[in-house]
């Protein structure tokens, strides 16, 4: 009687058993599948807010109706637009003067400074050499520029950044990099790195 229970209750354990191993492994197929589902459905959904963010931030930059911290986030939309890596806001209290630094698709790190001002008015000397002062020593920049709603930059403040190696991006030349009929900063000159002691 053993040896029939053996041979009858055998195999049929043996098939329960290999069923639900393979009602297990579907199970945790579908399961995978599922997670792969929702993490590239988190991933999309992060992809088109940030394009719908700098989409609007874009358009009020056209507009000139950004607070200085839109400002900011809209030069870094401009700098992933255009290909750059590693972009990252860093403005605000204890900045060491910038604002946005990022990676160029060319690999140089460039460090900005912005500068959201009303019409008529021009950036000093003042804010550039502040930014000099740090842009090269303390962030490591290869590219470093002042990037400006103004419509102009004072004599002084043109001098001291040809001296410091600083681009120096007014409304107009902003505007046409927007707009891509203008070069991002990073392409406007080659870059000089100063030479510290």
């Amino acid at each position: 009687m053993a040896a029939v229970a053996t041979l009858v209750v055998a195999p049929r354990l043996a098939h329960v058993a290999e069923q639900q191993a393979t009602l297990l492994t579907a199970a945790g197929v579908c399961g995978l599948l599922v997670a792969i589902g929702i993490a590239l459905l988190l991933m999309w959904h992060r992809r088109r807010t940030r394009a719908r963010d700098a989409a609007r931030v874009l358009v009020a930059l056209q507009q000139n109706t950004l607070s200085p911290k839109e400002f900011e986030e809209a030069l870094a939309a401009l700098c992933r637009r255009d290909g750059c890596t590693q972009v990252q806001v860093v403005g605000g209290a204890g900045d060491l003067g910038a604002d946005v630094t990022a990676r160029a698709p060319d690999g140089r790190r460039i460090v900005l400074q912005a500068k959201r001002y009303r019409n008529g008015r021009s950036v000093g000397s003042q804010d550039v050499q502040r930014f000099g002062g740090t842009a090269h020593t303390i962030h490591g920049a290869d590219v470093a520029a002042v990037v400006t709603t103004a419509h102009s930059f004072t004599t002084q403040a043109r001098a001291y950044a040809a001296q410091a190696g600083i681009l120096l991006i007014a409304a107009k030349a902003l505007a046409a990099w927007e707009s891509q009929t203008g070069p991002a900063p990073w392409g406007l000159t080659p870059s000089r790195k100063r030479s510290h002691r």
